[in-house]
């Protein structure tokens, strides 16, 4: 199984460089959807815990890697493509399921990342730019910034929308 790993920081366009793979019948699965399922069916939900703070308790408490592993679950075929990778341990876990990993990082600068996320009004979306940057921190502190700078393809998504797709297409058929 050839294994493609999309990372970047929250906002940076994943989830539309998944759209561009769905969009090709390239399989795929979001770490992130793992994450939220999990909290949703967690007394943790009931308590006030937060989603980022319940992910970063589950690692705590079952590995640094247990998102990696509760997402390989979902994967099948020749070539599979997981959004959200957040560490190097994860990466290991990928790795240990197949020779043929590739990571691509995507970049967008934190005012572009902001607005992206606020805009899609998701239940995480920040409600300022300090609970941006504290998101960011934590991101970081899970291990996200070593994933991308260890990237092998780099795709900056600063551009429009129509761009981004484009160039996410033309990697992703490199890549097949």
């Amino acid at each position: 199984m050839k294994i493609i790993i999309v990372t970047g920081m929250p906002g940076a366009g994943k989830e539309e460089f998944l759209s561009v793979a769905s969009s090709m019948g390239i399989p795929s699965a979001r770490m992130g959807d793992a994450v939220r399922e999990a909290y949703s069916a967690s007394p943790e939900r009931d308590k006030g815990v937060g989603i980022g703070e319940f992910a970063s308790a589950e690692r705590e408490r079952f590995g640094k890697n247990i998102w990696a592993k509760r997402t390989i679950d979902r994967m099948s075929g020749d070539l599979f493509l997981v959004d959200g990778c957040r560490s190097m341990e994860e990466v290991r876990s990928f790795r240990e399921l197949s020779g043929d990993v590739r990571i691509i990082g995507i970049h967008s600068s934190p005012g572009q990342r902001y607005d992206r996320l606020v805009k899609r009004g998701r239940e995480d979306a920040p409600q300022g730019m300090d609970e941006f940057n504290k998101r960011d921190a934590r991101e970081i502190s899970w291990g996200l910034a070593e994933v991308i700078a260890l990237a092998d393809i780099m795709l900056i998504n600063s551009s429009g929308l129509d761009e981004f797709r484009s160039v996410s297409e033309k990697t992703l058929k490199g890549l097949g």
